[in-house]
Formats: C-alpha cells, structure tokens, sequence
C-alpha cells in the first residue's frame, strides 16, 4: 500500500485523533455498533484508534528515526467496512466529552480511504450515475417533474415559471422514487394554498451532490455545485427551500464553502418555511396521536428541532408524543451515510430499531421531515408489522388542509 496522505484532514482533526479520551462513552450510542456487534471497527473508538495507529506507523516519533512501516492492507480494510458501515448520523458527537466533531472526521476518513482506493465498488456505480445522470437514480433528469402527472391540475410554479421569489429544491429521492412522490405533490399543495410564490426548476435541478460529499468523493460533486447555484441564481430567487435535509445542509452549510463564496440567496428547510405559513391555512381537526422522528441531517447537523414541532402543534387536535430517543438524542433511521448502498441488512436493522421506538409510544402516524427517513421507517413498519403509518410532515399538513 501507497504511503498515506493526510491532505484530507485538518489541523484540528490530527489534533482530534490525539484528543480522543479512549472513554468509550460513543461506542454506547452508536446505531450501526449496536445492531452489528462482531464488527469493532464499526465504533467510533476504533475508527480513531485505528487512523491514528497508521499515521504513528508512517509519521510518528518512530517512524522518523526508523523509518515509515507499510500500512497492514487487512487492517485497513477493515477499517474501510467500519467506516462505510457508519450512518454519520452524529449522534457520538453528542455524547462526546471533549467534543470531537465526529461526523466531519468519519468523512475525511472516507475521503482518505477513497484516495488509497479501498472503499466499497457501489460508491464507484454511486459516482458514475450522479455525475453522467445528475441523479442518484440514474433516470433522465428531464423527468424531474414526473411526481407532478399525478396532480389535479399542475400550477404554474411546477415547470411553467422561469421567475418566482421563492425556488423549491425538490431533491432525488422526491423526484425519481414513486413512494415518495407524495412529498412534492403535498409541499405544492400547501404552497398553493398559502399563496407563495415559488418554482421548481425541473431538469436544471441536478443532485445537490450530498451522496457523494459523504461518500467521500467530495470532488465529484462540484460540477453538480456549480450548476445549480447559477441555475438558481438565473431565477432571481430570493430563497431556496428544499424539504430533504441532506439537500438542506447541502445547500446551508456546504455550497459556499465549495464554491469560496455567497450563494447570494436564502436556504430554508421546508419546515421552517412551514413554520412560517401554517396561520395562512385553514386545517381541519386531527383526532389522533402522533409522534416524530427527527432527521439527523436536519436535528444534529443543522439544529433544526424547533420549526417541524411547530408545525405539528398548529394542527388543531393533535396529540403529540415524543419517542424515547429524541431532539440531539434521536435514534438514526438507518438510512443515512450511504449504508444502504453498502450494507442494506445493516440499515434495515437500525430502523426496525426506531420504529419500534414509535409502537410504544401507540401513535397512529409516525412524521418524519425527510423523505428517506419516511420512506425508510415505513419499509422497517411493513417488516415487522408495525401499525403506524409513515409520513412526512408536509403530507400530514396537505391531507388536514380545510
């Protein structure tokens, strides 16, 4: 094996590898750890000890007096199945005592682990289909819009503007994956109903690029970038809603950084926008319990807790029951971090987790602000036989609107 290269880490995370207690605090929270017990290199403990033990091997006190020695190949790729297993959904973060920033290291991790070349083969299908289709489906990006032929009557915000104050970023998995159609028909609804000016951008909507930042094949991504900022910015938007938040974060905390400069508009998540427009809808009572998941790419990346329990308070009737985990101590899904794409037993076995977290709360309907983890939970509720119903929150709110 090639010697190592640590451009993919800062500064910091060098200085975080060494500032890791070993406490093993992390490896007690871990989602993927818990249901995947026989493979230690899922922890985050040992993901660190083991990055740290190659840099010591090839830059260590030792190494210059000694000389490098190579990199074990069956210990680094072990260390990759560790890796890739992980979800990133952050949730060690939390609970860390001196407050690594876990996520961002276990993509570095990836990132490095892509230069050396070991990594798992669906990543190389995952990159060759966002960057040649602009999607994660590999479907004719013309067909964005395809969850719209459903509608009673398509309004001139899907397809038909070239200008409005607002653009609705409606994301991969909403666009190509019929289960999840539902989402956009109902944000469109509810947009339409509260009078806002939006659009959608059809086939100059390409993948925010997300898949593959966390894959770690970053690189790939900045074509993907580029055009939809200038997509964007053609419209004259003032803001840019998107109601997945992997796209959120994407476009919030990623794009700018990429690009080395302002978007020059505003990034919302759709609940925050809901937050703000549920006065102007006329909603009929909801005579039932309901509970909520919180995403990790829109709880613990982003911060957002706030705005979509907002919402599902102004529903009149409404009983609400939060699960055992919740807010930054939410349970992952299990369809985070690409795992599905690498281990789909393994994210299966997480949301079987969750999901029985919502039966014992005895919710009839299990909202969610992220279309994979609806459509994630409910695929764990079939399995297991789980009478709760899956929805986003955006289609609870759409199937209430008086």
């Amino acid at each position: 094996m090639s010697r190592l290269d640590l451009k993919r880490f800062t500064f910091m995370q060098l200085m975080e590898l060494d500032a890791c207690t070993r406490c093993g605090e992390c490896v007690t929270w871990c989602p993927t750890f818990a249901e995947k017990e026989q493979l230690d290199a899922i922890t985050p403990l040992r993901k660190i000890e083991a990055v740290r033990g190659f840099v010591n091997q090839q830059y260590g006190l030792r190494a210059r007096i000694f000389g490098a020695r190579p990199i074990d190949e069956t210990a680094f790729r072990t260390h990759s199945s560790g890796t890739y297993d992980c979800t990133l959904c952050g949730r060690c973060g939390v609970v860390c005592p001196v407050h690594i920033d876990t996520r961002s290291l276990w993509i570095a991790m990836r990132e490095q682990l892509v230069d050396q070349g070991v990594y798992p083969d669906t990543m190389d299908h995952l990159r060759k289909t966002v960057t040649t289709s602009y999607n994660i489906s590999g479907d004719d990006n013309a067909n964005r819009l395809i969850w719209s032929q459903n509608l009673k009557q398509i309004p001139d915000g899907v397809g038909k503007k070239q200008h409005a104050e607002t653009v609705y970023f409606v994301g991969c998995v909403a666009s190509f994956y019929p289960q999840s159609y539902s989402v956009p028909q109902s944000m469109v609804e509810v947009l339409e109903h509260a009078g806002v000016d939006y659009m959608t951008m059809g086939g100059e909507e390409w993948c925010c690029g997300f898949p593959l930042i966390i894959a770690g094949m970053g690189d790939a991504a900045v074509e993907c970038v580029r055009h939809n900022v200038e997509a964007v910015r053609k419209t004259g938007a003032k803001r840019l809603v998107a109601a997945c938040p992997s796209c959120y974060h994407t476009w919030k905390d990623e794009y700018a950084h990429i690009l080395g400069e302002p978007l020059g508009f505003e990034v919302l998540h759709a609940t925050e926008l809901l937050a703000e427009i549920v006065g102007k809808l006329s909603l009929k009572p909801l005579d039932d319990t309901v509970t909520y998941h919180d995403p990790c790419d829109l709880g613990r990346t982003s911060g957002i807790y706030d705005a979509p329990r907002a919402v599902i308070r102004a529903i009149p009737g409404a009983e609400f029951i939060e699960m055992a985990d919740h807010h930054e101590y939410s349970l992952c899904c299990g369809g985070g971090g690409d795992v599905e794409m690498a281990d789909k037993d393994l994210s299966a076995a997480v949301a079987d987790r969750r999901v029985q977290q919502a039966a014992d709360t005895g919710a009839k309907y299990l909202l969610s602000a992220c279309q994979q983890c609806t459509r994630t939970l409910a695929g764990a509720a079939r399995r297991n036989k789980v009478r709760v119903r899956s929805m986003d929150i955006v289609e609870l709110l759409a199937k209430q609107l008086a």
